[in-house]
C-alpha cells in the first residue's frame, strides 16, 4: 500500500490541511494519508504548541470516520526533537509492507537541504510537493524523487488562526466544525 505521510504540528489542523490531504488521496497514486503529528519540530519553539495529545485529538476529529486517513502519534514515542529520517526508519521497520511517500509544501522543499540526512531521505523516498505562495522549491524541485502535485493553493495558516482566535475573531470556517467546536469549548488559543 502506498501511504502519504503528512507531517505537521497541526496547531490547529485546518481546512487547508484537509484539502491538500484530500487532493493527494484523490489525484495521485496514494492509497492512504497518515497525518503524523509532530510533538516537536526542530525548527519551531515547543512553547508555542498546544499539547501533543490535544493536537492529535484535533486531527482525529478532523478526519472523522474515514478509513483512508489516519492520525498518527508515532513521533510521540521517538526521541525529541523529531527528525523525519528517524521517523521514516522506524515506520519502514514497523510497516515493511507499505511504501511511504512524504507530503510537503514547496516552501519546506526549499529548506529541505537543512534537514538531518536529507540525502538519505531522497535516496529512499518519494516526496510529493504541493504549491505555496512565494516559494519555488529551490534546487531540489527537479530532483527525480520530487513530484510536484498541482493541489489547490491554500494560504490558510495555523499561526493566522491562533492569532485570530486571540483577537476574538470568528474563524469557525477555517477548520472542520468538530475541530472548531472543540477549540471553542476548551478555550484554546485565547491567550
Amino acid at each position: 500500500m502506498k501511504v502519504g505521510l503528512f507531517f505537521g504540528s497541526f496547531n490547529p489542523i485546518h481546512v487547508g490541511h484537509m484539502v491538500i490531504a484530500n487532493y493527494m488521496l484523490e489525484f495521485t497514486d496514494l492509497e492512504r494519508i497518515w497525518f503524523v503529528v509532530s510533538p516537536q519540530n526542530p525548527l519551531k519553539q515547543k512553547s508555542s504548541l498546544l499539547d501533543e495529545k490535544q493536537r492529535l485529538h484535533l486531527v482525529t476529529l478532523a478526519i472523522g470516520d474515514s478509513n483512508k486517513y489516519k492520525a498518527s502519534n508515532i513521533e510521540f514515542k521517538l526521541p525529541q526533537p523529531s527528525y523525519t529520517i528517524n521517523t521514516l526508519t522506524h515506520l519502514q521497520e514497523k510497516f515493511p509492507q507499505h511504501e511511504f511517500v512524504l507530503i510537503m509544501g514547496v516552501d519546506n522543499l526549499q529548506s529541505f537541504h537543512k534537514w538531518k540526512n536529507y540525502e538519505e531521505i531522497l535516496k529512499q523516498y518519494e516526496i510529493y510537493v504541493y504549491p505555496r505562495m512565494n516559494a519555488d522549491g529551490g534546487t531540489l524541485k527537479n530532483h527525480k524523487k520530487v513530484k510536484t502535485v498541482h493541489a489547490p493553493l491554500m494560504e490558510i495558516s495555523s499561526t493566522a488562526i491562533r492569532t485570530a482566535i486571540k483577537e476574538k475573531k470568528d474563524v469557525r470556517y477555517f477548520m472542520p466544525d468538530e475541530v472548531w467546536q472543540y477549540l471553542k469549548g476548551m478555550n484554546f488559543y485565547k491567550k
